[in-house]
């Protein structure tokens, strides 16, 4: 069965996780993928621990269904052979820093010329203009700079980040909208196009509450486990860990009451609105813990799900990727690689219903595919690839 985006070919440049990000979910959806890595020393996310029998598991959650072609892009003949496959690609994504491309006179200007219809995807930090333009990224710094941090804290806590690599996981999934949207406009112009995204637009473009409350005079601040206008909303303990309640409006606080025991809330001046209850949640979640704190996080989903009341225990990783829904959504997936042997790992939650994507092919060892590409594409022969490892072009 063809997958949505079979017969897109994409030159995948990127390393570490934002561009391999996105590039993963195009292979996810079919595209063809081909992953030009450094030669002799790869993605850098190769050497990044943990590893299972000397493989990177960074690496292996980032690359499954590519091809790995190494090639030497400071070589001239490396050059020469990236301008050659540029002529038999739909899409090509890199996330250098601005003007590295151009520096190795390879960036869209000169690729277009090869290519007209090539669609240049360049992920970067603050983008290619601007005052920041030059300035080095990491997620760490674009999750402070964009304001992520200062709000996921708790009142009078330190600024915390979210402990994965969502600044650039944010410009992966936006690259690859954006690619997707450039591929359809290809349709009707018959031509390419670049698409420059930048992980702190990216970090501010996901702020879509905190930023309209900033302007209607209503400044967010950190809230911790609470919900700035919709009460009670949140995490709260239990005797043997937590759970998650969103009590959506005043109807559900009425059932929320009665399914508790607490009818005497639902008249209390304090709380007989969601303006109320917002205004007065430390003394309703005072009142929230001492109640949830009587019995075990089950005995209460059990309570509230009754009742329709939406709920949720919070899970440790052990339990999510455990968890029924999960597994019968194949979010957990297993692929055989050929070195690490059996690898779990997140699957695709993209769900299409005649062309469904799927994580099914391992991630690659380090030019594993080079002769491949090279002489179905560039029509090369093994004396020329021979010579060109010789030459340590690959």
């Amino acid at each position: 069965m063809s997958k949505a985006l079979t017969g897109i070919r994409v030159l995948d440049l990127s390393r570490v996780l934002a561009g391999p990000f996105c590039t993963m979910i195009l292979a996810d959806l079919g595209a063809e993928v081909i992953k030009l890595e450094p030669t002799g020393s790869g993605d850098d996310s190769r050497s990044f621990g943990p590893f299972i029998k000397g493989e990177s598991t960074y690496f292996l959650s980032l690359n499954r269904g590519k091809k790995s072609l190494t090639l030497n892009l400071r070589h001239q003949e490396g050059k020469s052979i990236l301008k050659q496959l540029v002529k038999h690609v739909d899409v090509l994504v890199e996330n250098y820093r601005p003007g590295t491309m151009k520096k190795l006179e390879l960036d869209y200007p000169v690729l277009a010329e090869e290519n007209p219809r090539l669609i240049y995807s360049a992920i970067s930090g603050f983008g290619q203009d601007g005052p920041y333009r030059g300035k080095r990224a990491y997620d760490f710094i674009v999750q402070g700079m964009g304001g992520m941090m200062k709000l996921n804290a708790h009142p009078d806590g330190p600024p915390t980040r979210i402990p994965i690599g969502l600044g650039d996981i944010t410009a992966g999934l936006f690259a690859a909208v954006g690619i997707l949207a450039a591929v359809r406009e290809r349709e009707i112009s018959g031509r390419g196009q670049m698409i420059d995204v930048a992980m702190l637009d990216c970090q501010v473009a996901i702020l879509e509450n905190p930023i309209i409350r900033f302007f209607a005079g209503d400044t967010p601040k950190p809230l911790g486990n609470t919900h700035p206008t919709i009460s009670p909303t949140g995490g709260f303990p239990t005797k043997d860990g937590y759970i998650i309640i969103a009590v959506g409006n005043d109807n559900h606080w009425k059932t929320f009451c009665q399914a508790v025991e607490r009818e005497e809330w639902i008249i209390d001046p304090r709380f007989i609105t969601n303006a109320k209850r917002s205004e007065n949640m430390p003394k309703l979640r005072e009142l929230l813990e001492e109640l949830f704190g009587g019995h075990n996080t089950a005995h209460w989903m059990e309570v509230l799900e009754k009742e329709g009341i939406p709920c949720g225990p919070v899970n440790s990783i052990e339990q999510v990727v455990n968890d029924p829904n999960v597994a019968f959504r194949e979010m957990i997936v297993n692929l055989r690689h050929p070195v690490a042997g059996d690898v779990k790992m997140s699957g695709l939650p993209i769900k299409l219903s005649r062309t469904p994507g799927r994580a099914s092919v391992p991630p690659p060892i380090l030019g594993q595919h080079s002769a491949e590409v090279l002489e179905s594409l560039l029509g090369f022969t093994k004396d020329k690839i021979d010579d060109l490892k010789q030459k340590g072009v690959l």
